[in-house]
Parts: structure tokens; C-alpha cells; sequence
């Protein structure tokens, strides 16, 4: 009888990058947007697969060479780009466990959450390597610190210098399913920003997901409007154009960096937030720009609003869709519908206060409607399922699931449920499933406004709002105790919309009330205010 072997597998994006270094080594994985040259032509930098891989092979046993050990937590804080990928495989390879933030949640949360984390060492950006340093009380085990661009007045080598050494005879490390790969925040929209534990089978069960749902296959080209996608584009063969944006602030993406960067190379993809997508598909409807190449549009991060859809599917290849995954930082992706699908069938319902259609489940996804419960669930037994049609809240199992939160670490016994062995993750959104297993997104959990007469969801009383002319979006907030708040609908007017006099100001909120009281969801909201700019 032949012996088992107990060995596992190796499970790690990485390794699937140096799968495609040598099935396609000369093919571009990576493409970096520069500067202009003088004739103001936009320049490229790029990297093929083989040399991608190479790259990341130097870097990992450069930091080995450190003294840097598989586990051990390390703050990566860079700007998209061709380094940002390479030392995000470099750190997979070496087994370390990569804290990823997101900048846009501002200093003070950005510096509370890497001090929790406990980081091992940065590897930043000047400007943040000198904030490092300053607070280096709030990060004592910050030993191993490498600066990608020039260094200034803290130690440690930079990452030319580590690039510059060999690799010979360096091995990845063989990390299995469960190992921990990455610390990556929440947004904070809901409480204070948690850190995710994600482990190398969440990130490649992400990959396999993605390229399955959306049947991507190798060597197509996708603008990547969001950084970690570009990760999951070099793990899928596709080629990766990183475009000239600042990603923490996409409502002000410059949307020419983005048409310029699809038509250079000719891109069947891209990838970016709602709000990117926003300004992109206003500028091409106005200057009666077409994207012919384009064939599949991807956007997350919040529900896309109907015109956007619609001006998008107008802006590129007429056989070409627009698709909005669904999902949150501790499970991505949930689920997705097509634009198509959208206009063709859900908008209306949206429009009447049905909530947002968030579309079908992933393949290897199992979810439950569960009925509200403002505290822990202690066991799946416990969770009372609801039937079709009837709003609740939404849990999710599967693959892509992350099992727990390593900062704040009380919000476990609140955001997951024991099942077993296994764990369901609380999305912490309500909403309901249709009788074709479709989820219907009707705000956060969090955000409900629970009044004498029963809760108000946010989605279906704000989309009745918003189909003002001179809205822009509204936010329905409670004043308050619970079971007694009062509801208010907080209104952005479009740009150049605001009412500059009392009068106006009046036939406005006048009109406002009437199509409030003209639908069973919203016609007992009495209170309106105007604002002039949410934020994003």
C-alpha cells in the first residue's frame, strides 16, 4: 500500500504568477502611466511576467537576507504601480503577512490602525517612512523598514538597493490555504476601521472567482483603477495598466488619464469605483467618446446609479457590459448583476423603493436572509432565516469568507457566526432575495432609522428622493432614541442646483415633500435639509 502523503499543496497568487512567467514570459503583466514626453504624448514604464517574477524573486530574498521571517507583519504603504505589485508577490513569497490601508481614511485613523496592527517594519514612501520614524514610540517592533524611493534621515536600505541583489537559490516559502497572507482594513463607514485577517486561500479563491464569473480569459488588458485588482490581473495572465489617479480620491479622477489609458492599449477591461465611473461616463457622453475595445466594465465599492450604467454600456463596444460586484472587505465577491440586467428589468423596481438588485451569487457562495438582531448570533442554529421577499440581514459562507478580525478584536463575536467548524460572515447589510436567488440591497444594517411605527431603510426611501431633477443623492438619518427616532432626509442638490434665496430655497423642499407623500415608504417624513456636498 503506497504511504498518504500529508503534505499540502502550496496555495499563494504569487505562485500563480510564476506559472504564467513561464508559460508567457515575454507577455506585458504590468503597465505603469508616467509623464508626458514633449510632444505631449503619455509615456509608459512596463514589465513583462518573466520579469515580474524575477523582480519579486530579488526583492523576497533581499528582505530574507534581512532577517525577514514568514508571519512576521509588515506595513506596505506605496503608490499603485508597477512596485506595489512586485513587492506585494515579493511578500507573499518571502510568507509575510502584508498590512494593507487605505490612505483616504485619513491620519489619524490611518496612524491607529497600523499602530494596532504591531507592524514589524514599513515598507513606504518617503513621506511616510518620516512620519514612521517621528512616531516611533506608536511602533516599537518597526525593525525592518525599507523606503521605495529615496531615503532621508531614518536607516534602512532602500528598495533599488534590494533589487540589485541576487536571487540564487532562493526558495518561496510553502504556504498552504490557511496561512495568513494579509491585514486589510475596513473603510470605517460603520465604526471604527477593523483590520481582516486574510489567508492565502481567500485571496486565491478571489482569482479563481473573478475570472470564472466574469470569463476572463489570459492576455486580455485591464485599466485598474484600484490597486488590488491589479494583483488579481497578473494572477489571471491579464495584462495590468495602471493609469495616472489618485485612488484614494476617485470623484476627481481626471477622465481623460482614463480614456487615454484604454484607447493606448487597447483595453477589453477595466476596473474602478462608481464614482470614477461617474465622471468617466459623463465625459465620454459629452465629447461622443466611444471606448470600442472595451467590452467589460467593473465597478464595487456602492451601489452604481442607473444613469451611470447607462452611460457607460453607451460609452463602449455595443456587445460590451458593465457589471457590479458585490461584497465588503471580509467577503469579496458576493455576488453581481450586469447593467444590462439593471435597465432592462431592476431599475424601475429600485426607482418605486424596492431597494438596489446586487444580482446572483458566485459560484462557491452560500447566503441566508436572517431576521435583524442587534448583537451577537452565537451559533447558525440560533439565526432565524427569512422567506423570500422579507428585508433582513445577510450572511455569507464560502471561500472568499474571511474567518476573523486580528484589531478590535471584540468585533468577532458580533460580525461572525459559529457554524461548526465553519464561519458566516454578517455583511451587516439588509435587504431581501427574490424568487429567482436574487439579493436586493437596502442600505446597512447600522443605518436603519427605527421609528414608533417600525424601521426605515435607507436605499428604498432615498431612491425616491433621488429621482428629483435637482438631486443629486439624499441620506435618510434618524434623531433620536431607537424605537422613537424622528427620520430626516438630509438632499444634494446637482451642481449649480442649489437654491440661492429663501423662496427658492422653499419651492424646493416644497416639491420635495410632494413626491415624499406621494409614496407609502417615505410619505410620513415631515423634516428636509439641504446640503451642498456629501462626502465621498
Amino acid at each position: 500500500m503506497l504511504p498518504v502523503c500529508s503534505e499540502q499543496p502550496i496555495v499563494n497568487v504569487a505562485a500563480r504568477v510564476s506559472t504564467l512567467a513561464q508559460q508567457m514570459p515575454d507577455a506585458v503583466a504590468v503597465v505603469e502611466a508616467m509623464g508626458r514626453d514633449r510632444r505631449g504624448e503619455r509615456q509608459y514604464r512596463k514589465i513583462t511576467f518573466r520579469q515580474l517574477d524575477e523582480d519579486s524573486n530579488r526583492i523576497a530574498a533581499a528582505l530574507r537576507r534581512m532577517g525577514v521571517m514568514p508571519a512576521m507583519r509588515l506595513a506596505l504603504l506605496v503608490r499603485p504601480g508597477i512596485d506595489f505589485i512586485s513587492l506585494v508577490l515579493a511578500l507573499f513569497k518571502a510568507g509575510v503577512v502584508i498590512i494593507l490601508i487605505d490612505p483616504g481614511m485619513g491620519k489619524r485613523n490611518l496612524v491607529k490602525c497600523l499602530s494596532d496592527a504591531e507592524p514589524r517594519g514599513f515598507i513606504a514612501i518617503p513621506p511616510v517612512q518620516a512620519v514612521r520614524s517621528l512616531l516611533g514610540r506608536r511602533f516599537p517592533a518597526a525593525r525592518f523598514n525599507v523606503t521605495v524611493g529615496r531615503r532621508w534621515f531614518w536607516g534602512g536600505p532602500t528598495l533599488d538597493q534590494l533589487r540589485r541583489e541576487p536571487a540564487a537559490g532562493f526558495e518561496p516559502s510553502p504556504t498552504t490555504r490557511e496561512d495568513p497572507a494579509a491585514i486589510i482594513f475596513t473603510t470605517g463607514s460603520t465604526g471604527p476601521p477593523k483590520g481582516v485577517l486574510y489567508a492565502h486561500g481567500n485571496f486565491d479563491a478571489q482569482v479563481e472567482e473573478i475570472r470564472d464569473f466574469f470569463a476572463i480569459q489570459p492576455r486580455e488588458i485591464d485599466v485598474s483603477c484600484f490597486p488590488l485588482f491589479g494583483l488579481f490581473n497578473c494572477a489571471m495572465g491579464v495584462t495590468a495598466v495602471i493609469p495616472r489617479m489618485d485612488p484614494t480620491r476617485p470623484a476627481e479622477v481626471d477622465p481623460v488619464n482614463i480614456v487615454e489609458a484604454v484607447r493606448d492599449w487597447k483595453a477589453t477591461q477595466a476596473f474602478g469605483s462608481p464614482a470614477l465611473w461617474n465622471r468617466v461616463g459623463r465625459y465620454c457622453r459629452d465629447h461622443a467618446i466611444r471606448l470600442e475595445t472595451l467590452r467589460r466594465v467593473l465597478s464595487s465599492g456602492a451601489p452604481v446609479a442607473a444613469n451611470v450604467l447607462q452611460a457607460m454600456k453607451d460609452s463602449i463596444h455595443p456587445e460590451g457590459d458593465m457589471h457590479t460586484p458585490y461584497g465588503a472587505t471580509e467577503s469579496l465577491p458576493v455576488a453581481s448583476i450586469a447593467a444590462s440586467e439593471v435597465l432592462r428589468e431592476t431599475a424601475a423596481r429600485t426607482r418605486e423603493g424596492g431597494g438596489v438588485c446586487v444580482g446572483r451569487k458566485f459560484s462557491r457562495i452560500d447566503w441566508k436572509v436572517i431576521r435583524v438582531v442587534d448583537g451577537p448570533i452565537r451559533s447558525l442554529a440560533e439565526a432565524e432565516e427569512m422567506p423570500p421577499g422579507e428585508i433582513g440581514e445577510l450572511i455569507v459562507h464560502g471561500p472568499v469568507v474571511t474567518r476573523r478580525y486580528v484589531t478590535r478584536i471584540e468585533s468577532n463575536a458580533a460580525g461572525k457566526i459559529p457554524d461548526g467548524e465553519d464561519i458566516w460572515h454578517r455583511m451587516g447589510d439588509v435587504g431581501y432575495l427574490d424568487d429567482r436567488g436574487r439579493f436586493w440591497f437596502c442600505g446597512r444594517m447600522a443605518h436603519r432609522v427605527r421609528t414608533v411605527d417600525g424601521p426605515m431603510y435607507t436605499i428604498p426611501c432615498e431612491s425616491i428622493f433621488n429621482q428629483h431633477p435637482d438631486i443629486y443623492r439624499s441620506a435618510l438619518v434618524g434623531v433620536g432614541p431607537a424605537g422613537r427616532q424622528r427620520p430626516i432626509i438630509v438632499l444634494q442638490p446637482h451642481p449649480g442646483r442649489m437654491p440661492t434665496g429663501d423662496e427658492a430655497r422653499q419651492k424646493l423642499l416644497d416639491s420635495i415633500r410632494q413626491l415624499g407623500q406621494s409614496h407609502p415608504l417615505t410619505a410620513k417624513i415631515e423634516d428636509f435639509l439641504l446640503h451642498p456636498s456629501f462626502p465621498v
